[in-house]
């Protein structure tokens, strides 16, 4: 049976170890947040518990991660542990290709400046616990930070040839979208994928200009597209890919559930839509158990999933 067979009759018997059996993607993963709970249970002994409820905001998200996983990702051995257990848990669900990397501010933050000791422990983890996925290696950038040191940190990235995508997270109404250019130029001139956070909170208008300025490849949520159908055509058009989340959406309050996720709305507009881990420790899904959810709500069929499933791994 080829994978795509196998993939339809995964969600069709609603067969969780099957669908682990396929290849898939996950291009949209904050790694100290994506990694396995039994892993990093073993190393540290600290036991995770998966959130039980719907929150309001990022704010509130934020309360949450410092209440139940702390500060064990802040130190380089924790580093290490959240990008081991990364690696792991895409192993044990078959993501084959993972789009995951490191904030610039963590070079000297965490890694002393030393760039090919950040990069190593990249390839070294996928290496030892996730030989047959391929890492599409990214810049990460926080709204939070000011361009000029972003700028400054991102030098050392920049001059290497292992980074495949740049992508800028944190609130999206931290600053500007346009204050980002000079860095996306920069991203642009390595021929670096670029992504971008929004959508998630923010307006349709919010996902189009992002594109138009940055000069985005493809948008991370983006679901704020789906309630202007001038957005939808002109990310159709352009063949912007919008890299979603559901389950986080859903707990994020975002959309109110799987069956109602604008994800629908988009897939029929002609938008290129790919699923999601975004934060497994925090939501608790793999991107398995994510179609699975999806397909159990009757928004999808299996067939149409499995092309969904089919966009990730292009």
């Amino acid at each position: 049976m080829d994978d795509s067979l196998k993939f339809i009759e995964g969600l069709k018997t609603r067969n969780i170890n099957l669908l682990k059996s396929v290849p898939k993607a996950d291009l949209h993963n904050h790694f100290t947040m994506g990694g396995n709970k039994d892993f990093i249970y073993k190393k540290t002994g600290k036991l995770i518990r998966t959130l039980s409820y719907k929150l309001k905001s990022m704010g509130e998200m934020g309360r949450w991660v410092n209440e139940n996983v702390g500060d064990i990702f802040k130190d380089k051995e924790g580093r290490k542990i959240a990008i081991d257990s990364c690696f792991q848990q895409a192993n044990e669900d078959n993501i084959t290709v993972l789009d995951i990397g490191e904030n610039v501010w963590a070079l000297d933050g965490i890694y002393g400046g030393d760039i090919n000791e950040l990069v190593n422990a990249f390839y070294s983890s996928r290496e030892k616990y996730a030989p047959y996925t391929r890492l599409s290696f990214q810049i990460g950038l926080s709204r939070y930070c000011s361009v000029e040191s972003l700028l400054e940190w991102s030098e050392a990235f920049f001059e290497q040839d292992c980074f495949d995508s740049i992508d800028l997270y944190a609130d999206e109404f931290a600053q500007p979208i346009e204050n980002f250019k000079p860095l996306y130029r920069k991203a642009r001139e390595k021929k670096l994928i670029l992504r971008a956070h929004v959508g998630e909170f923010g307006s349709a208008d919010d996902v189009m200009r992002a594109v138009e300025e940055l000069e985005l490849d493809e948008v991370q949520h983006g679901i704020a597209a789906a309630k202007s159908q001038k957005v939808m055509n002109f990310l159709s058009d352009n063949k912007i890919r919008l890299n979603i989340c559901p389950t986080s959406n859903i707990k994020l309050s975002r959309v109110y559930s799987y069956k109602d996720h604008c994800i629908r709305k988009l897939f029929d507009n002609g938008v290129i839509v790919t699923i999601n881990s975004d934060d497994v420790l925090v939501f608790g899904n793999s991107v398995s158990q994510e179609f699975l959810n999806v397909y159990i709500s009757g928004l999808f069929t299996a067939e149409e999933l499995n092309e969904i499933r089919l966009n990730g791994l292009k």
